[in-house]
């Protein structure tokens, strides 16, 4: 995944005019669903008359999640922060030491949240037949809680396993969690003491600046300060008791102080999350599986993302180059959002394209009721095909992951 866009966006031009009020803006992404198929669309496969959701943090927001682009976002508010890059991971048993302790204590709070209204609201677009399917950048999983019957790619990766950079075998994070208590007790009981004076769930920046915190996207909290050259992690189990031969024929070994952590004379068993690192490549399936999804809906929804990272800013693009109308609701703007807009009718009430500045929570649940009050909730039971159609697009994305 290549370095995000952390430049200033200029602000979004609404389309159409009206969708600046609340009412406006579900008025036109009713319109933007429910609209014929595009007679630009080009390679008419799938159903074109569907939409595919490409999501981000900002949907996560209203979990309790920190974003990086919002009002609070990581990037406005706390301007030193620099995620880990996938090198440096490998390479860096210091760096994993602080990329480990921070995440340690971000965990319980990322864990424990639960998916939104927004999400729920996607899982009642899917039943109703208007979504065919998700892609997210997120790596909360909560799209995959909240609608496990709407195919979810998950773009980046997820946060509830880690893989083996080694063996590539995979590890429950609430297994990894609680070996990292275990290994570091002064950092749990901090843990602990932080999770019940409520140190960690506060999004007000001066708050996390009185209790010596940085909080950041995807579970990372900072400490500036901290002793994170005493954070110790456990290896691979697997690699443990059956150190594999290396590629280039030379046996590896993994090695462990008396209480079971890594140590650096290992030359094998490091374990990383599950997600797709800065600086680490997309595997192509997960690429194929994306294009798919674009390929084979009749317009894009975009939610939640500035669309800052190349690899869902080249999806979008991929549906503007196929004809497909765009949706964008987002606070903030987004990276090249004029380029989606362009040569736009004045006079069209957003289904050709709707460009929305709200929160998803204040309008996903609103489009809804819209729907279903102006009795567009039988779009799906009116489809006879529409559920065969969704269990071949689980199998395919099924299929290209496995």
């Amino acid at each position: 995944m290549r370095t995000p866009y952390t430049g200033p966006l200029p602000p979004p031009r609404i389309i159409p005019r009206n969708a600046n009020t609340i009412t406006g803006a579900i008025a036109a992404l009713s319109k933007f669903l429910t609209a014929p198929p595009s007679t630009f669309l080009q390679n008419r496969e799938g159903d074109p008359t569907s939409t595919v959701i490409l999501s981000g943090a900002g949907i996560s927001v209203a979990s309790g999640l920190a974003d990086y682009r919002g009002t609070n976002g990581t990037y406005r508010v706390n301007k030193t922060y620099r995620p880990i890059y996938y090198h440096e991971f490998l390479a860096n048993h210091e760096a994993r030491k602080r990329y480990w302790a921070r995440s340690f204590l971000g965990w319980t709070n990322l864990h424990k949240a639960k998916p939104n209204v927004a999400h729920y609201a996607i899982k009642d677009l899917g039943q109703m037949g208007f979504i065919r399917n998700v892609i997210t950048q997120n790596v909360d999983s909560f799209h995959s809680v909240a609608h496990p019957d709407l195919p979810t790619l998950e773009l980046h990766g997820f946060l509830r396993a880690l893989t083996c950079v080694t063996c590539h075998r995979d590890l429950p994070r609430d297994e990894f969690q609680e070996s990292l208590a275990r290994l570091n007790p002064a950092w749990a009981a901090f843990l602990t003491e932080a999770v019940a004076s409520g140190a960690l769930e506060t999004e007000n920046p001066d708050e996390k600046r009185a209790r010596g915190m940085k909080t950041n996207p995807d579970g990372d909290v900072d400490l500036p300060g901290a002793p994170y050259q005493t954070f110790r992690y456990p290896p691979c189990p697997h690699c443990l008791g059956n150190p594999p031969i290396s590629g280039d024929g030379i046996q590896t070994k993994v090695e462990i102080d008396q209480e079971g952590a890594w140590k650096s004379s290992s030359t094998a068993g490091i374990l990383k999350p599950s997600v797709v690192m800065f600086g680490e490549s997309i595997a192509p399936r997960v690429k194929e599986a994306a294009e798919h999804a674009i390929d084979a809906s009749g317009r894009l929804l975009i939610v939640g993302t500035s669309l800052a990272t190349y690899s869902a800013w080249r999806l979008a693009r991929r549906a503007k180059e196929r004809g497909m109308p765009i949706g964008i609701l987002n606070l903030g703007g987004v990276r090249g959002e004029d380029a989606f807009f362009q040569d736009l009718s004045g006079v069209q009430e957003g289904e050709f394209g709707v460009r929305i500045e709200m929160g998803t929570d204040k309008i996903l649940p609103g489009l809804v009721d819209e729907l279903q009050r102006t009795g567009f909730s039988h779009k799906q039971r009116s489809d006879s095909s529409s559920a065969e159609e969704r269990k071949t697009n689980r199998r395919i994305f099924k299929d290209m992951l496995s």
